[in-house]
């Protein structure tokens, strides 16, 4: 039998990972039929037949087998069904966060299930571990204890390859940006380039477009380091003034400094760049993304 108190602290240990969602009551009658179509269509791998998937609730529930509870739910025609009702209750609960632990208890056990729960906030199911038998765990936990050094050593690899993997590509950048911009400063140049493609912070340099160096990702990296770095956009914003009217407030500013760095001309001072003259002046300057002024950092 599962153990209550496991739940808690797989919740607080678990990793975020997106998996295949149900937005409706799982205990309504199309709630059902969404989960049933998730599990059978999207959590389905080719040439392999679809993962069991397990809910962890957020409400209360009731059996549709035995009219009892429990932490976990699983979807049946029926209705939902407690691991006990679903023959599945001698299985143990591994939290998400140990992608070498979690592969191999799944790959040793015969029956084995995802584990999700709905995500408030992301409207959408969320991984947060896996079931497996006992055995396959402690068989999986022995397997890791044994390899760990050569697992460590090989996490210190990959993180010292995405290091200068992470080096060229914002390398390229700072290139792509004085080319684009040859009147911005090189250091400055190299801290856009360094802000924006940093690894993980969702950023415009991360984003597709900005791997592949696409001008208008470029310009929009620019744009937002002009709109914190050159303008008084930051004091606006903390003057209470809504965001959206601060951005029309420092645009003009924003186009000043990008006419002059696209023209050769140099850095313009945060004085200048907040001199509001009219626009026409930047109509010689190359025509950046037409949302440029939208959200971008």
């Amino acid at each position: 039998m599962l153990q209550a108190g496991l739940v808690p602290l797989a919740l607080q240990l678990a990793r975020v990972t997106t998996l295949p969602f149900v937005r409706r009551n799982p205990q309504s009658r199309s709630g059902r039929r969404a989960a049933a179509d998730t599990q059978g269509e999207v959590t389905q791998r080719p040439g392999r037949p679809p993962d069991l998937l397990v809910i962890l609730p957020l409400k209360e529930w009731t059996c549709a087998g035995c009219g009892g509870t429990g932490n976990f739910l699983m979807m049946d025609d029926a209705g939902p069904l407690c691991l006990t009702c679903a023959d599945m209750d001698h299985l143990i609960f591994v939290p998400a966060g140990d992608a070498a632990l979690t592969r191999r208890a799944r790959l040793a056990s015969s029956l084995s299930a995802v584990v999700v729960r709905w995500s408030r906030t992301r409207k959408r199911y969320e991984r947060q571990g896996v079931l497996v038998e006992e055995p396959a765990l402690g068989q999986a936990e022995e397997q890791c204890l044994a390899d760990e050094d050569a697992r460590m050593r090989r996490r210190e690899r990959d993180r010292e390859r995405r290091a200068d993997e992470d080096v060229t590509f914002q390398s390229r950048m700072a290139e792509e940006i004085m080319r684009l911009f040859p009147g911005c400063p090189r250091r400055r140049a190299a801290a856009i380039a360094s802000h924006a493609g940093l690894r993980g912070s969702g950023r415009v340099g991360r984003s597709a477009a900005g791997r592949a160096l696409d001008e208008n990702a470029i310009t929009l990296a620019v744009v937002a380091s002009v709109r914190h770095e050159d303008t008084d956009y930051d004091s606006l914003l903390m003057s209470g003034v809504p965001r959206a009217i601060a951005r029309d407030q420092v645009r003009p500013a924003i186009d000043r400094v990008l006419a002059t760095w696209a023209t050769g001309g140099g850095h313009a001072t945060r004085s200048e760049a907040s001199t509001v003259g009219p626009r026409k002046a930047c109509l010689s300057v190359p025509p950046f993304p037409a949302g440029y002024g939208a959200p971008s950092g």
